[in-house]
């Protein structure tokens, strides 16, 4: 399955959406060694992005035609990350204007590595060329 936008950083990190619907996400992540920390596991960032990412897409899993820009999140590391991840998003309650989100990283064992939650603003896309290119982007 494609990402619906071009998110350059993320196909940077070679994330996988698996799943994207009903307000829910599914993104698989099988980490390089240049992701990982001084550990050996996968930098705390990298596990972050993908907790966003997920978030993200599960708040705009509803045909919404509108991006979402992030307003906060949560992250609780569990375990260090190691191997093939697989980040769950679902929407825990919608408004109007805002998703409250959360996510779960599971390792290739099926153990918890990290949590988070966020909350998300929905946003007009902005188009590249459309003299809009300072206003705050989406996803």
């Amino acid at each position: 399955m494609k990402f619906a936008v071009h998110i350059p950083f993320v196909e940077l990190l070679g994330f996988e959406l698996i799943k994207f619907e009903n307000s829910e996400a599914e993104i698989r992540f099988a980490p390089r060694l240049e992701h990982d920390n001084s550990f050996g596991v996968v930098h705390g960032g990298a596990t972050m992005t993908l907790m966003d990412v997920v978030m993200a897409h599960a708040a705009r899993a509803n045909d919404d035609p509108r991006g979402v820009v992030t307003i906060e999140m949560k992250t609780s590391f569990i375990k260090g990350g190691v191997g093939p991840l697989l980040a769950k998003g679902s929407v825990l309650k919608r408004t109007a204007s805002l998703a409250f989100t959360e996510a779960k990283v599971y390792d290739e064992s099926g153990d918890l590595v990290a949590h988070a939650t966020g909350t998300f603003k929905y946003m007009k896309r902005i188009v590249p060329g459309s003299g809009r290119e300072g206003a705050v982007p989406s996803d």
